[in-house]
């Protein structure tokens, strides 16, 4: 611990307590209608075909609709679609649609200001994310799909090339939602930074780098429980300071609403060793945490057969030898659980547990002797390449190996270097993550078949195993619920049993609210949904 955290600590402690009394006071009618939050990211486009990342998928999620949604525990419940049906061979979806649904107002619908949703205009979007000169990121999503097709105003069906029993949960996604045609064309490039959607909010102005407004769609189409007009909130402001720890100031002084997780150099003051908020900050705020479909590990590159790491033996001998407890506990403050069980994370998998490697010095100290007599080998040494943002953990990784007589070298790259060095099998070992695009389980499991290799597919390890494959092929197409989450176990262990990876943690949504913020949830994909959101 340096010096000058030292003394940062007691003012930004006493900061958080002196505003939140001075701003309290403050407070009127009108700021308690506007949410406010910084994206140190930035937005690189407000067009739902571009929508691949969080700083994207956020305030996207607040502008459009598509025909399905997730509930907070990740339940698909309907959208622009009043209800749907499935044919009885899986390849057809039918959906009909909820009538009176305005896009919001906009110059490009010429006097008339807006019109109705009607099924076309789920046809156009979809065909449109198949453009070659949109780029869509979302370009792979469709894969499946053979035909799309509007009825007539109410019912779009979907035709697939195979069964597949996680498409609705591809739906959710936000590249899905619809779009109104006579936009894209009035703003052609620059719709992503004039949008026009469906959704509880519009767009009000944007001001690059600065500051993005969005304001209540009057016309938005639900109603909370009480028959209330969804959204509570006037406004959205979203502010871009790129600094961690200037949000975090601007947080301490109630400038902004909320922060999801937080900079490494303030974990400390705010949460103890256990993950929890310190007593001291319980009285004006509040930590909304929970599972985060996100799973931290690290990868062997197993497509060169010179490679060391394609031994099973030493992939066991890495996941038995690093205490992941004490990394969670002493470089996470308890942020993410501990990945005990498979790849597929907490919030997944929760009622369907394997059980996966936990801390054993002496086994895995035992393999690395056999793993050095059965290849007459005096010594192992391996590189492990990360980015610098996580470079204490491979750190603590290096130390916990070489108890093993591992012999780590850490190459440290950019983080798009990571990215093209892992798609070209150019790293032996290498730091990963992979977020849920969607609440399946099938979406981790594709990353370990054999068709999805590198660089057309996720499978980064390139991983191949006949058995793996063909109970994978079964999952795919496999209807009842039930029977696929048993064939999910059976390929989770598998992947466990041979170790192409080591699970580290399971990530976990952290977001720190003013007490004054009412009505914000988390759930495991960590989507920000402000409809229902208000402030006292």
């Amino acid at each position: 611990m340096n010096s000058n955290y030292k003394i940062i600590r007691i003012p930004l402690t006493l900061l958080l307590i002196l505003n939140f009394i001075n701003c309290s006071k403050e407070n009127n009618f009108e700021e308690n209608k506007i949410f406010r939050y910084n994206e140190h990211s930035n937005i690189s486009s407000l067009d739902p075909a571009f929508s691949s990342t969080l700083r994207n998928i956020w305030p996207v999620n607040q502008l459009f609709n598509g025909l399905v949604q997730l509930d907070k525990d990740l339940k698909i419940i309907p959208d622009l679609a009043k209800n749907w049906e499935i044919s009885k061979d899986g390849l057809t979806y039918i959906f009909n649609l909820k009538k009176d649904i305005y896009f919001h107002e906009s110059e490009s619908f010429g006097k008339k200001l807006t019109r109705p949703v009607i099924a076309k205009d789920f046809e156009y979007s979809f065909n449109r994310l198949k453009d070659p000169k949109l780029g869509s990121p979302g370009l792979w999503a469709l894969k499946n799909i053979k035909s799309l097709q509007a009825k007539n105003d109410s019912i779009f069906t979907i035709e697939l090339k195979q069964p597949f029993s996680a498409f609705l949960g591809i739906l959710s996604m936000k590249y899905f939602s619809v779009v109104p045609e006579e936009s894209i064309k009035f703003y052609k490039e620059k719709f992503g930074k004039n949008p026009v959607g469906t959704g509880p909010f519009k767009f009000k102005k944007w001001e690059e780098n600065l500051k993005l407004v969005l304001r209540k769609n009057n016309l938005y189409h639900e109603l909370d429980s009480l028959g209330n007009q969804l959204p509570y909130l006037e406004a959205i402001s979203i502010t871009f300071l790129p600094d961690k720890k200037s949000e975090f100031m601007e947080f301490a002084q109630k400038k902004i609403d909320f922060i999801n997780s937080i900079d490494s150099s303030f974990k400390d003051q705010l949460v103890s060793l256990n993950g929890d908020l310190k007593p001291e900050h319980k009285s004006y705020i509040k930590l909304i945490s929970g599972p985060y479909l996100n799973t931290e590990y690290l990868g062997f590159y197993l497509g060169n057969e010179n490679n060391v790491v394609n031994s099973k033996k030493l992939r066991q001998a890495i996941n038995y030898g690093i205490n992941k407890s004490k990394m969670i506990k002493y470089l996470r403050n308890n942020i993410g659980y501990v990945a005990k069980n498979g790849f597929v994370p907490l919030g997944l998998n929760d009622n369907n547990k394997i059980s996966g490697y936990t801390y054993d010095f002496n086994k895995a100290k035992q393999l690395i002797i056999d793993f050095k007599e059965e290849n007459n080998l005096e010594e192992i040494k391996l590189n492990l390449t990360t980015d610098a943002n996580y470079l204490d953990i491979v750190e603590f990784v290096q130390r916990e190996l070489q108890k093993i007589d591992i012999n780590i070298e850490i190459n440290i790259v950019p983080p798009s270097t990571l990215r093209q060095g892992k798609s070209t099998g150019k790293f032996e070992l290498f730091r990963a993550s992979w977020i849920a695009d969607y609440p399946d389980s099938e979406n981790y499991l594709s990353l370990f078949y054999s068709k999805n290799l590198t660089p057309n597919g996720p499978n980064y390890t390139h991983f191949k195993n006949k058995f793996y494959d063909k109970l994978y092929e079964e999952s795919y197409i496999e209807k009842n619920e039930t029977k696929r989450k048993k064939i999910y176990k059976k390929l989770d262990s598998l992947i466990i049993n041979e170790a192409p990876i080591v699970p580290l943690y399971y990530d976990k949504v952290m977001r720190f609210t003013h007490k004054n913020v009412r009505g914000l949830e988390s759930d495991p994909i960590n989507q920000l949904n402000l409809k229902k959101v208000f402030k006292e």
